[in-house]
């Protein structure tokens, strides 16, 4: 089988209905996961909740219950087709200029990663294998900085997070996620998907600083995710209002991840 018949298999596997389908119900169980960890950080703002305010906190609060349970195996599912659709993505290419296309590639590889850990997490947990993305994320911190010029990786990593929620950031204030769906989804959605993006994105920016500064300190504890950025913010001035609204911000993620599920373009 030569590179064409490769890219002919990804492009028919891309457009196969009951791919479509499961990566619409990763999208359906990413909005649930953020509604969760809305819900878990407006616990945190106020002086409660035990969970993670992370993924691993919103898989926990699932996986407590029957239905819940059944839900993560629907989110594996999900993950999985949402994985596979990025990674024929990432085969297929963009159309455009070779610029865009290998940048188009790249990005669909790297989202297949993500979405890869997602279902592998998300399969975890129905099978009542609990894990923290907080401690998942010292531990491999801890693992690089013992490594020759792990600092300096480390460093570089928190940049490129600090990058990625930069994006966030511009692609919620200019409406950029409007062109990953096939239709306008209408006003209330897509305010809910630029509340959504910028909340994610400054949650990012605060997660990559916290990595850049775990490099430069040489202390793996201080790379504490998404778990640690937010629950950082409560002992600042005024974090209780900060909290509140990184909780609005993910409960509006949660409601723009429906709505993708729909009108998305797979």
């Amino acid at each position: 089988m030569d590179g064409h018949d490769v890219k002919r298999a990804a492009s028919q596997a891309s457009d196969h209905p009951a791919l479509e389908a499961a990566a619409r119900v990763g999208y359906a169980t990413s909005g649930m996961l953020h509604l969760l960890i809305g819900w878990i950080t407006l616990q945190i703002a106020f002086g409660g909740g035990g969970k993670n305010a992370d993924q691993s906190g919103a898989l926990s609060s699932l996986a407590g219950n029957g239905a819940g349970r059944a839900a993560l195996w629907i989110g594996v599912v999900g993950f999985f087709g949402l994985a596979l659709w990025q990674v024929a993505d990432a085969i297929v290419g963009h159309p455009g200029d070779d610029t865009d296309a290998w940048g188009g590639r790249a990005k669909a590889g790297g989202k297949a990663v993500v979405y890869l850990a997602l279902a592998w997490s998300a399969f975890g947990f129905a099978r009542g294998k609990e894990s923290s993305s907080r401690k998942q994320s010292v531990d491999f911190t801890a693992s690089l900085l013992d490594k020759p010029g792990g600092r300096v990786l480390v460093i570089i990593i928190g940049i490129a997070v600090i990058a990625v929620g930069a994006y966030h950031v511009y692609k919620g204030a200019k409406k950029k996620f409007l062109e990953d769906l096939v239709d306008h989804p209408g006003t209330w959605v897509t305010r809910a998907g630029q509340v959504g993006y910028i909340a994610k994105g400054a949650a990012l920016v605060i997660v990559g600083f916290l990595f850049a500064a775990a490099g430069f300190h040489k202390k793996a504890k201080e790379a504490s995710g998404l778990d640690g950025a937010l629950k950082s913010l409560r002992d600042e001035a005024f974090g209780t209002t900060l909290l509140v609204i990184m909780a609005i911000g993910f409960a509006a993620f949660g409601v723009y991840s429906f709505a993708r599920a729909k009108h998305a373009k797979v």
